[in-house]
Formats: C-alpha cells, sequence, structure tokens
C-alpha cells in the first residue's frame, strides 16, 4: 500500500508540450505499472494520466470487446480515445501532453499533479482551486463515501 499515488506536487512544462512527472510518483508508477501509460481527458477540466495496465482494467478493453456494444460505453471509449494518446514515461521522466488536451485543460506554464490512488490529474491550479471553490465536500458526500468503504476496516 505504500507506493499509492497519494499527494499533490508542482511541475513544469517544457516548450515542446512535455511535463516531468514528479520523482515520488514516478517511481510508484514504474515500480508497480512500468512505464506505458494512456493519458486522456475525461471532462476537459484536467488530464488524466493512466498506467497502461489500469486503463484496461477500467475502460474493460478485452479481445472480446462485447462490453462496446453498450451505448454508454461506447461514447465513453469515443471520447477517451479522440483525445486520449497512449505514451510512455521517457528517460528523464518526462510525457508529452497533446496540444489539444493541454489547451481545453488551460495547461500552461506550472501545474499541479495529484495523485489518485492509482492514476494522475494533471490541473491548472487556477482552475483547480476554483473547482474545490464551487464543489464543496457536503455531509451527503461524506456520508455516500462511507457508503464505499468496508465495514469495520478503518482503524
Amino acid at each position: 500500500m505504500g507506493n499509492l499515488l497519494l499527494g499533490s506536487y508542482k511541475a513544469k512544462f517544457d516548450r515542446s508540450g512535455r511535463v516531468k512527472i514528479p520523482e515520488k510518483f514516478r517511481t510508484a508508477i514504474e515500480e508497480i505499472y512500468g512505464r506505458e501509460l494512456f493519458i486522456t481527458s475525461l471532462t476537459d477540466e484536467s488530464v488524466q494520466i493512466y498506467p497502461l495496465p489500469v486503463w484496461e482494467k477500467m475502460s474493460g478493453v478485452s479481445e472480446e470487446g462485447i462490453q462496446h456494444l453498450k451505448p454508454a460505453v461506447r461514447k465513453f471509449m469515443l471520447r477517451v480515445n479522440r483525445k486520449g494518446t497512449q505514451s510512455q514515461i521517457d528517460s528523464r521522466g518526462r510525457i508529452l501532453i497533446g496540444q489539444t488536451l493541454r489547451e481545453k485543460a488551460k495547461l500552461e506554464d506550472e501545474v499541479e499533479v495529484i495523485g489518485l490512488s492509482n492514476h494522475l490529474e494533471v490541473w491548472n491550479k487556477d482552475k483547480l482551486d476554483e473547482s474545490l471553490e464551487e464543489k464543496p465536500l457536503t455531509n451527503e458526500d461524506f456520508e455516500d463515501i462511507a457508503k464505499l468503504l468496508p465495514q469495520g476496516k478503518i482503524e
């Protein structure tokens, strides 16, 4: 459990649109999943970086492909694959985030890279602050989260 992707770090884009993955995240990703990634945006607010094995499991990618016949799954796959690219962490720990994704999420020079257990999100800091202020956690949110936790597992 010590290798979960947790926390938030600042990072900067270079002139080519590459961003260096913070060392703590890069080490965990490479040790657990390897260097292959899938980079996409689910909502245009931010960019998601999934280790490829996590993305394959989450998206239900399989040789059968029967899930892709469901309209909601097909719509989801069209959206994320239209914007997404398979990539690899380079020898300097950087990844290329395409111009279209950077523009949609308003990612410029300095960004926040946030660990969400098994993947990363890259945010424009001002946009992230605004989003968190506009949509604060409510008591109902905490109740919903508590329902997802295994009973008796919190110490």
